[in-house]
C-alpha cells in the first residue's frame, strides 16, 4: 500500500510544499516514485513522519530531528530531557502571563494606580487601559464594577503581583485536575473552582455562585479569556467552566 503526497499531507495535517521539503533535505525521502516521478509513501515512510512530527511538536529544528531519527550515536532521551526543561521554563512563564493577562482583563483598569514602569512589570505588554472603555460599556452600571474600581484603586505593585502569583496557582491546580484525568465534576474541580470565586470575592468584588457561573460561560464565549486558558493546558478554559457550573450547582441545590 502506498499512498500520494496530498494524502499523506491529508493524514498528518502538513502541507504538500511541507513534504517536499522533508523530501529535498533528505529527512523523509519517499519510498516510491512512479514513472511520472511522482513521489509515494509506504507505512514505513508514515512512521517515520509520525516520529518527525512528534520532535517537531516538542520544538526540535529539523536538523537535530534528522540526527536522532538517523544517527546510531544520538541519544534520544538526552535531547527529551534538555527539552522538556525547556518547556517547563516556557511552561511556567506562560502560566504567569496568562494570570496576568486574566486579572487585567477582569480588573480592566477599574482604578489601577500603577505608573508605566510598573504597569509593564505587573501585566507585562499587556495593556489593560484598551479594556477600559469596552469594561465600563459592559459593566460599568453593575455594582461589582463599582466594587472592583474601589478596589483595585488602592493596589500596589506589590499587591498585584501576589494577585498574580495566587490566580496563577489556582490555574496551576485545575490544570493539573485536566491533566491527571480528574473529572470536572468531581470534589477535588469543584474544590479549586470554589477557591477560584472566593478568590475574586476577595481581590475584585462580591461573586456569589450564580455570578461565577456566568464568568465560567464567558470563559468559554469569549476567545480572549479562552486564548488565556488555553496558553496554560488545552481544554482548560471548558474544564473549569464545567467545573465552576459543578460547584455552583453543589452550593445552591436546594
Amino acid at each position: 500500500m502506498s499512498y500520494s503526497v496530498g494524502q499523506v499531507a491529508g493524514f498528518a495535517g502538513i502541507t504538500v510544499r511541507t513534504l517536499h521539503h522533508y523530501d529535498e533535505i533528505g529527512l523523509l525521502v519517499p519510498s516510491e516514485r512512479t514513472y511520472a516521478g511522482h513521489r509515494r509513501y509506504n507505512d514505513a515512510d508514515l512512521d517515520r513522519l509520525q516520529q518527525i512530527l512528534f520532535f517537531r511538536e516538542l520544538g526540535f529544528p529539523l536538523d537535530e530531528v534528522a540526527a536522532l531519527l538517523d544517527d546510531p550515536d544520538a541519544d534520544p532521551r538526552a535531547h527529551l530531557r534538555r527539552r522538556h526543561e525547556l518547556l517547563t521554563v516556557r511552561i511556567e512563564k506562560l502560566q504567569k502571563m496568562a494570570a496576568a493577562v486574566e486579572h487585567a482583563m477582569e480588573a480592566r483598569t477599574m482604578g489601577i494606580n500603577l505608573t508605566p514602569e510598573e504597569r509593564f512589570e505587573v501585566f507585562g505588554d499587556f495593556d489593560p487601559d484598551e479594556h477600559a472603555a469596552e469594561a465600563e460599556e459592559r459593566w460599568g452600571g453593575t455594582e461589582a464594577y463599582r466594587q472592583s474600581r474601589r478596589r483595585t484603586a488602592s493596589y500596589t505593585k506589590e499587591d498585584w503581583k501576589r494577585i498574580n502569583e495566587e490566580m496563577g496557582a489556582i490555574h496551576g491546580r485545575m490544570a493539573d485536575l485536566l491533566a491527571e484525568g480528574v473529572p470536572a465534576g468531581s470534589a477535588a474541580a469543584m474544590d479549586v473552582a470554589e477557591e477560584h470565586r472566593r478568590f475574586i470575592t476577595r481581590a475584585y468584588y462580591d461573586c456569589p455562585h450564580e455570578m461565577h457561573a456566568c464568568l465560567g460561560e464567558m470563559y468559554v464565549a469569549d476567545e480572549r479569556f479562552t486564548a488565556t486558558y488555553e496558553a496554560v493546558r488545552s481544554g482548560l478554559a471548558g474544564y473549569l467552566r464545567d467545573a465552576i457550573v459543578a460547584n455552583t450547582a453543589r452550593h445552591t441545590a436546594s
